[in-house]
């Protein structure tokens, strides 16, 4: 029975419970970094109301200032704007997080790849919240914007009170971090899985999320674009890492079934 657990602990956790207690310290201690440049980025509402009011000007004059239209036809659907909310709400923990559980678990050295890359995406992310705090559409009702995902959980966030932004980083628009990730994430997965309905699903999944935000009102288009900038900038420099380490952080393929260990 020993040997059975054993084997058992050595097929889900290759590394043992030190390294998954490594893994799950580094990712909370981004967490409250995350929280602290909250805390600085908060006491910046007059610049972050600024900056988005510049986003809007420059999408306009882009002719690209189309989220209070796709976000005013989404809202004829009480069931779509439920499910954009609720997805917007579980994206970066749910879903995220079983993601990376499911990496850890089951391929585990593709784990720490995808992990080097939501690091960096994360660092990347910080510094934008610093140096170019934006107010989300959410808070710009005179745009006729208006916050679905308040609606939805009951929970009104006001722009004038931090104290009241728990779901969300108040102005932490730029980048796009739900972009970031679900390319991240929905890459990744599109590559490990094997039924091509569920490659199809994680392949979309960027996609969806893109709409997900603007629906929602919580990112401008900009942001979008700086999302897919970031993910591109985590993937190259988890590359560069992984080509310094290549045993310890390169990402593998899932081998085709007929495909032979010599192959």
């Amino acid at each position: 029975m020993v040997a059975r657990a054993r084997l058992l602990q050595a097929r889900v956790l290759p590394h043992g419970w030190l390294d998954a207690l490594r893994q799950v310290s580094l990712f909370g201690f981004a967490y409250l970094a995350y929280r602290l440049v909250r805390g600085i980025v908060e006491t910046e509402a007059n610049v972050a109301f600024a900056h988005a009011e510049d986003l809007i000007a420059l999408e306009r004059g882009m002719h690209l200032f189309v989220e209070p239209s796709i976000q005013s036809w989404a809202s004829g659907s009480h069931a779509l704007m439920l499910t954009c909310s609720w997805l917007y709400i579980n994206a970066q923990t749910t879903v995220t997080v079983a993601a990376l559980v499911y990496l850890y678990l089951c391929h585990n050295r593709n784990f720490y790849f995808v992990r080097n890359m939501l690091m960096i995406a994360m660092a990347i992310a910080l510094i934008g919240y610093i140096v170019f705090p934006t107010a989300p559409p959410r808070f710009l009702p005179e745009w006729g914007f208006f916050d679905s995902v308040s609606d939805f959980t009951g929970v009104k966030v006001s722009s004038a009170s931090a104290s009241t932004g728990t779901l969300t980083n108040l102005y932490a628009a730029v980048p796009s971090m739900h972009v970031a990730f679900s390319l991240m994430i929905g890459w990744t997965l599109a590559r490990l899985v094997r039924p091509w309905p569920l490659k199809v699903l994680w392949s979309l999944y960027p996609l969806l999320m893109c709409f997900v935000i603007i629906v929602t009102a919580n990112h401008f288009l900009f942001d979008a674009v700086l999302g897919v900038l970031t993910a591109g900038a985590s993937a190259y420099g988890a590359g560069w890492l992984a080509r310094a380490r290549p045993a310890a952080w390169q990402f593998y393929r899932v081998p085709s079934p007929g495909l032979t260990a010599s192959g």
